[in-house]
C-alpha cells in the first residue's frame, strides 16, 4: 500500500472516529438534559420528603414516650398485681387451713353427738321400753289365762280343730 491510500484510509477512520465522538457528545448531552430534569424533579419533591421525615422523627419521639410511660406503667400494674396475688394466695391457704379445722371439728361434734344419741336410746330401751314389753307380756298372759278359765269345760270339736288347724 502506497502512503496515499494509507492517508486516505487514516482520514477516513479520523472522520469515522470524529463522527463517532460527536454522537457521543450528544448522547451525553441528552443525558445531561435528562438527569437535569430528573433532579428538578427530584428536587421538587424533597421539601415535601424533608417535611415528612421531620414529621416522622418527631411522630417517633412522641411513640417513644408514649411507649416509655406504657412500659413503666406496665410495670407497675404487674409488681401491684404480684402483690395482690401474694395476699389472695395467703388468705386462700389461711382460708382453707381454718375451713379444715372447723371441718375437723365438726366431725368431732357429730361423731359425740352420735355417740350420746346411741347411749341414750340404748339406755331408753334397757330402761322404759324393756319393763313395758315386760308388763305388756304379763298382762297378756294373764288375759289369756283368765280367757281360759273363763271359757269354762271342754272345747267343743270345732274349736279344737280350729286350733289345731292354727298351730299346723
Amino acid at each position: 500500500m502506497d502512503e496515499h491510500t494509507l492517508l486516505t484510509l487514516l482520514t477516513v477512520f479520523v472522520f469515522l472516529a470524529a463522527i463517532a465522538m460527536l454522537i457521543q457528545a450528544g448522547t451525553l448531552l441528552g443525558l445531561f438534559i435528562v438527569a437535569r430534569r430528573i433532579q428538578e424533579k427530584v428536587s421538587a419533591m424533597t421539601c415535601p420528603i424533608n417535611g415528612l421525615i421531620d414529621t416522622s422523627k418527631k411522630t417517633i419521639q412522641t411513640v417513644e414516650g408514649h411507649i416509655d410511660r406504657i412500659g413503666a406503667s406496665s410495670n407497675s400494674i404487674l409488681d401491684t398485681t404480684k402483690q395482690q396475688l401474694a395476699k389472695v394466695d395467703v388468705l386462700i391457704t389461711d382460708a382453707s387451713t381454718r375451713a379444715k379445722v372447723q371441718m375437723e371439728r365438726a366431725e368431732m361434734v357429730l361423731d359425740d353427738t352420735m355417740g350420746r344419741v346411741q347411749h341414750t336410746v340404748s339406755f331408753v330401751q334397757s330402761g322404759v321400753i324393756r319393763p313395758v314389753r315386760e308388763v305388756q307380756g304379763i298382762v297378756t298372759g294373764i288375759r289369756t289365762a283368765l280367757t281360759h278359765l273363763g271359757r269354762g269345760g271342754r272345747p267343743t270339736v270345732d274349736h279344737a280343730t280350729a286350733d289345731e288347724e292354727m298351730f299346723i
